[in-house]
Formats: C-alpha cells, sequence, structure tokens
C-alpha cells in the first residue's frame, strides 16, 4: 500500500536533520536581528538627508552590504529547514519509497550544482582578495566610503558555497542510509 497524501508541515522531515543544519537556523535566527538594524540605519539616513540636510556616506553600501550578505546566507538557511523551493507537482503524487529516490537525485544533482558554484566562486573571491602578484588586497566599492564590501560579500559568497556543499553531502548520506533501512526491511 502506498501513501499518496501530501505531507503535513509537522513532519519530522521539516525539522533540521543534523547538527549543521541545526547550527545554521541558530545563526541565523541570530543574524536576522541585522534586518531591523538595516532598517534603523536606512531611517537614520533618510532623517539625515531630508530633515537635517547631511546625507551619510556609509549607510547605503552598509545597508546593501548587510542585506546581501543575509540573502546569500538565507540559502543554505532555508536548505537547513527544508523550506526551499520545491516543485511538488509529481513529488505529492508519488509513493513514499519514489520520493526517497527523487530526493537522492536531487541530492546528487544539487551537489554537483554546488561544487560547481563553490568551485567559480573561489575564483572570484581570490580574485578579489588578492592582487595579481599574491599581496592581500581587498577590493573596495570605489566610493567616497570606498568599503571592502565587494571582497566581503564575494568571500561570504564561497564561505556559504561550500557550505552548501556539505549539506548537500550530509543530506545525501541520510537519503542513502534511510533508503538502505527500508530496504533491508
Amino acid at each position: 500500500m502506498t501513501d499518496h497524501t501530501p505531507r503535513a508541515s509537522s513532519e519530522p522531515e521539516e525539522q533540521p536533520r543534523n547538527i549543521l543544519d541545526r547550527a545554521i537556523i541558530k545563526i541565523s535566527n541570530l543574524l536576522s536581528w541585522l534586518f531591523i538594524a538595516t532598517a534603523f540605519i536606512s531611517f537614520y539616513e533618510v532623517v539625515m538627508r531630508y530633515v537635517f540636510d547631511a546625507p551619510t556616506t556609509w549607510v547605503h553600501e552598509t545597508a546593501s552590504f548587510i542585506g546581501g550578505s543575509l540573502f546569500v546566507i538565507g540559502g543554505i538557511y532555508a536548505f537547513a529547514a527544508n523550506k526551499h523551493v520545491r516543485v511538488v507537482l509529481i513529488y505529492d503524487a508519488v509513493s513514499n519509497q519514489t520520493r526517497k529516490y527523487l530526493n537522492i537525485i536531487h541530492h546528487v544533482v544539487g551537489l554537483a550544482f554546488a561544487c560547481m558554484l563553490a568551485y567559480a566562486s573561489y575564483s572570484v573571491a581570490h580574485e578579489s582578495w588578492f592582487s595579481p602578484w599574491g599581496e592581500l588586497r581587498l577590493e573596495t566599492s570605489g566610493s567616497v566610503l570606498n568599503a571592502p564590501y565587494p571582497a566581503l560579500l564575494k568571500g561570504l559568497i564561497f564561505v556559504v558555497l561550500c557550505i552548501l556543499v556539505i549539506q548537500f553531502v550530509l543530506h545525501l548520506i541520510q537519503e542513502i542510509i534511510g533508503l538502505r533501512k527500508n530496504d533491508d526491511v
């Protein structure tokens, strides 16, 4: 007998699957407060610009960097919390056993894609952190503030993609173990 009912959101699959996922969720929940900080500094900029006619040189770039960084981290958070975008047209119409095979395919393809992105982001991050002769020299924005935000964001993207690769490996191992347990029964 196969179960063709859609999964309820309270099923254990919606919970973090390993210690890495739990750490990502915990850290991401703390970092999410930076969205509020970004709103406050943006409000500060509006007041300074339009009330006191004294615009800042740092708010726009800083808010963009914080927001961009949080959205990059949001990708691994969504995967850790199993809240990533999923096309469920086929997934919900098949048996639980078939879903397990679909999950393995998803994780293998996702792992390959994450590896390629991590590889590509390494060269981009490396170029933004080091001069052609190998000296540490962070790429800056070129604005009045001239902050190293571009280099920091590119470095963060590389780190997050490496974490995503590890997540895919851990999830794939868990899926294979889960599949083998049912095959043994």
